[in-house]
């Protein structure tokens, strides 16, 4: 018996990274799970792991961003598993430069893709759950970053849409409560991603949405940010999977509109 048993989620950004293992997490604990990735193949190879390790799941494909994507999203859970009890805005990027430097589709894209999109899927949500009451209480993790929190250089864009997901949750959670949803957010530090890989290459870049994104960290910024951090290294999707799974399980029915800071006690 899983502690999620019977419930379904959704899981932006799902394919790669910590959104795997957000879906894996939820699916171990036996939720039925709708994927979600940019590409196909990443996507099914989550579904598939999950299918393998004797849960369900379903994928949904594409851009967060996509006019008419958030619905899809939705129904997705509704029609396949006949409901929508768990939603993980997980989804986005980053696309850094100095602010003097960034353009406006900069700015612009990580608005959407973070803040944006979260915003469209949990406003496509809302009917259905208006509309199907349940005795359990329901739940929305949005990920948001600690660059939301104390910002960062180079990131004016991605530390203001994470930013605008705190205050997000802080307001869904005062609307949603009389549909008994609790609404919490997690900010994370350094967990270890394709985005922060430590590379010696400085040009190292992935391709995003059709956008050659820089990523990657070089070994001498990687190493001076585990000395800062007390518990001496970066955190894993793992870890950083676990922490939201907290404020997915019953027992944190009594807390919402929060939002919990995992960087290993770096700030």
């Amino acid at each position: 018996m899983g502690t999620l048993d019977g419930k379904v989620a959704i899981v932006s950004g799902s394919g790669r990274g910590i959104g795997r293992e957000i879906a894996l997490k939820l699916a171990s604990e036996g939720a039925r799970v709708v994927v979600n990735d940019l590409d196909k193949e990443p996507a099914d190879q989550t579904v598939a792991d999950i299918k393998a390790a004797g849960g369900d799941a379903v994928a949904c494909v594409g851009s967060v961003s996509e006019d008419g994507f958030a619905e899809r999203f939705v129904a997705t859970a509704t029609e396949t598993f006949s409901g929508l009890d768990i939603i993980v805005n997980n989804a986005g990027y980053t696309w850094d430069t100095v602010i003097q430097k960034m353009t406006d589709e900069q700015w612009d894209t990580i608005l959407d893709v973070h803040l944006k999109a979260s915003f469209r899927i949990l406003r496509a949500a809302q009917p259905y759950i208006k509309a199907n009451p349940t005795e359990y209480h329901r739940k929305v993790v949005n990920i948001s970053s600690t660059s939301g929190y104390y910002g960062n250089l180079g990131q004016a864009n991605y530390a203001a849409a994470k930013a605008g997901m705190i205050g997000m949750t802080k307001t869904l959670a005062k609307e949603w409560g009389r549909y008994k949803v609790n609404v919490n957010a997690v900010a994370f530090g350094f967990i270890l991603t394709r985005m922060t890989e430590v590379t010696a290459a400085d040009n190292a870049t992935l391709e995003i949405d059709g956008r050659e994104i820089k990523v990657g960290l070089n070994p001498e910024k990687a190493a001076m940010a585990s000395k800062i951090i007390p518990l001496g290294r970066a955190g894993t999707p793992v870890e950083a999977a676990g922490s939201v799974y907290l404020f997915c399980t019953q027992d944190s029915n009594y807390v919402s509109g929060q939002c919990l800071v995992v960087d290993g006690a770096r700030v």
